[in-house]
C-alpha cells in the first residue's frame, strides 16, 4: 500500500503543473473572445491553486490501475468516481459550473469517460489479438 501512495504522489507531482497552464490558456482564450474581461486577486489564485490540486488528483489517482489485486472494471470505477467528484467539486468551488447544470455535467462527464475507455479498450483488444496471432503463428 506504501507503493500505491508514493505511486499516487509522485505522478501528481509530475502532472500538477498542467493545471494551471492550461487554465492560463483557458483566460487568454477567454479575454480574447471579449468574454473575460478581468479577474480579481482571489479569483486569479483560487482558479490557479485549485487547478493545480485538480490536476495533481487526477494524474495521482490513475495509480489505481497499477495494483495488480483491483479488477480493471472496479478499477475504472474507482478512477471515474475520484474524477467526477474532483471535477465537480472544483467547479462548483470556483462558480464555473451553476448548480442548476449538475446533471448536464454528470452526463457529459459519464458519456467522455466511457467513450475514452471504449476507445482504449477496443485499441487494447486489437493489439492483444494481433499479439495472439503472432505467437500462435510461430
Amino acid at each position: 500500500m506504501k507503493a500505491v501512495w508514493k505511486g499516487f504522489f509522485q505522478r501528481g507531482l509530475m502532472f500538477a503543473w498542467g493545471g494551471p497552464f492550461i487554465m492560463a490558456i483557458v483566460w487568454a482564450s477567454l479575454q480574447g473572445a471579449g468574454t473575460l474581461q478581468t479577474l480579481t486577486v482571489n479569483e486569479a489564485v483560487l482558479g490557479v491553486m485549485s487547478m493545480t490540486v485538480m490536476a495533481f488528483i487526477a494524474a495521482g489517482v490513475s495509480i489505481v490501475y497499477q495494483i495488480e489485486s483491483l479488477p480493471k472494471a472496479f478499477a475504472a470505477l474507482i478512477h471515474g468516481a475520484v474524477l467526477y467528484v474532483d471535477y465537480l467539486g472544483f467547479y462548483l468551488l470556483n462558480g464555473w459550473l451553476p448548480l442548476n447544470r449538475i446533471w448536464s455535467f454528470t452526463l457529459i462527464f459519464a458519456a467522455g469517460f466511457f467513450a475514452i475507455w471504449l476507445v482504449i479498450y477496443l485499441v487494447s483488444r486489437k493489439k492483444a489479438k494481433k499479439m495472439n496471432d503472432l505467437l500462435n503463428r510461430k
